[in-house]
């Protein structure tokens, strides 16, 4: 017993830190949601709150990957709950909703370092054997958060009041660094020969991240392919709310147990996984964890009724878990450490851009045809990517991406 917690103690405790984070998440959430509408009654104020994300990351992802890969992950780890706990606990004092939007760029800028810095500690902390395991377990505590998050920010702020609330919030990202201040140091940081953050080592990384995606082209194939398919249901999700309100007929009441449902589904999806990994091939986990979450949504598109849609929530719910924790280890698994920072801030600059695009294109869409036909659309074409992803991924010739053992560990590439 004493072998199993002491190859699993610093990922418990990585794990542990990493969900108390995704609880404090969605309690700032369901907090910030309120305040804005508090402060400015306009619906178009809460509706902004989504677009700072996306901007900011435009703005910063450019950059922050030359940063990270150069200093230590979990200092940055550790610099960003905390940088995140103080904003938040700033937020009851902010006299007008533009302070509090000047809040949300800096939470912004420093959930931008956060996410790539997070994925890279990953990667050095857990072994490679560990990983399926491991992401398997986090994609649980990460729809326990989904559920446990907004009840706990509801009962906080109906038993004392948002103020409270948000300071209670901070405490928990506070509670998050200190965990991680219990981790290793797994990487050895020369501070004399870190190069300086400037415009032309930007543009020399650059051309090194490019290097790689050039060489590299099946595995950017493979993850650009998901992040794209998944865009999709980005987009069918910031229109939920009205098209099961206004397009099938729901009352709120019904979406909000919808929502718990999904919830529901992947707390169980996550439990079930978190026993069964390593009996599950990392092919299977990808593949059917990528087609069953699309079927789920392509049911969401066509339903008429609660009982069809929450047949489609239950099953997009569930499988989505083997989906991200497949992904997840695949990515860390044959991206080199050694440029993961800077590949991690390129992706997810490729698809905050497409976020953005998308949102635009289903809101006008959705004016001009029905957003009925806009959500099926979506959702088909969502399918055909899955579909043809799919393919690529059991194609026996790219086998050696998907082994778990150490011997295919990572290479480093400079």
């Amino acid at each position: 017993m004493s072998e199993i917690w002491g190859g699993w103690k610093n990922p418990s405790l990585l794990l542990l830190s990493l969900g108390i984070a995704g609880i404090g998440d969605f309690i700032y959430l369901v907090a910030i949601n309120i305040i804005v509408y508090q402060m400015t009654g306009s619906a178009a104020a809460v509706a902004g709150l989504w677009i700072v994300g996306p901007i900011v990351n435009i703005l910063t992802k450019f950059w922050t990957g030359s940063f990270i890969d150069y200093r230590s992950k979990k200092a940055i780890i550790i610099s960003t709950y905390l940088l995140r706990a103080g904003f938040i606990a700033l937020i009851p004092f902010a006299p007008n909703v533009f302070v509090v939007y000047i809040f949300l760029v800096f939470l912004s800028i420093a959930k931008s370092f956060f996410g790539p810095s997070s994925v890279t500690y990953i990667a050095m902390l857990v072994p490679k054997p560990k990983r399926k395991r491991f992401n398997s377990i986090r994609s649980f505590t990460s729809s326990g958060a989904f559920i446990i998050g907004p009840a706990i920010g509801g009962v906080l702020i109906l038993a004392s009041s948002i103020e409270v609330t948000l300071w209670i919030n901070a405490l928990f990202f506070v509670l998050a660094a200190l965990l991680v201040t219990r981790l290793p140091q797994v990487e050895d940081i020369d501070r004399i020969s870190t190069p300086a953050l400037t415009v032309s080592q930007v543009i020399s990384d650059f051309k090194v991240v490019s290097d790689f995606i050039t060489r590299n082209k099946y595995v950017t194939f493979i993850y650009l392919g998901f992040t794209t398919v998944l865009i999709f249901s980005f987009a069918m999700d910031a229109q939920e709310v009205v098209f099961t309100q206004q397009v099938i007929g729901l009352s709120e009441l019904d979406y909000s147990l919808l929502i718990s449902l999904t919830g529901i589904g992947s707390v169980t999806g996550g439990i079930l996984l978190s026993f069964f990994s390593s009996k599950i091939s990392l092919k299977s986990m990808i593949v059917y964890g990528l087609l069953m979450t699309t079927i789920g949504y392509v049911i969401y598109a066509f339903s008429w009724s609660f009982a069809s849609v929450m047949a489609g929530f239950l099953i997009l719910g569930f499988f989505i878990v083997f989906m991200n924790a497949g992904l997840a280890t695949f990515y860390q698994n044959n991206i080199p450490v050694a440029l993961m920072g800077r590949i991690t801030s390129i992706f997810q600059l490729f698809q905050s851009v497409l976020q953005i695009v998308f949102l635009l294109a289903v809101g006008v869409f959705a004016d001009f045809i029905s957003l009925r036909i806009t959500i099926v659309a979506l959702a088909l074409v969502m399918l055909a990517g899955a579909a043809i992803l799919a393919f690529f991924v059991k194609n026996r010739e790219n086998s050696k991406y998907f082994e778990e053992d150490d011997d295919a560990a990572n290479e480093v590439y400079v």
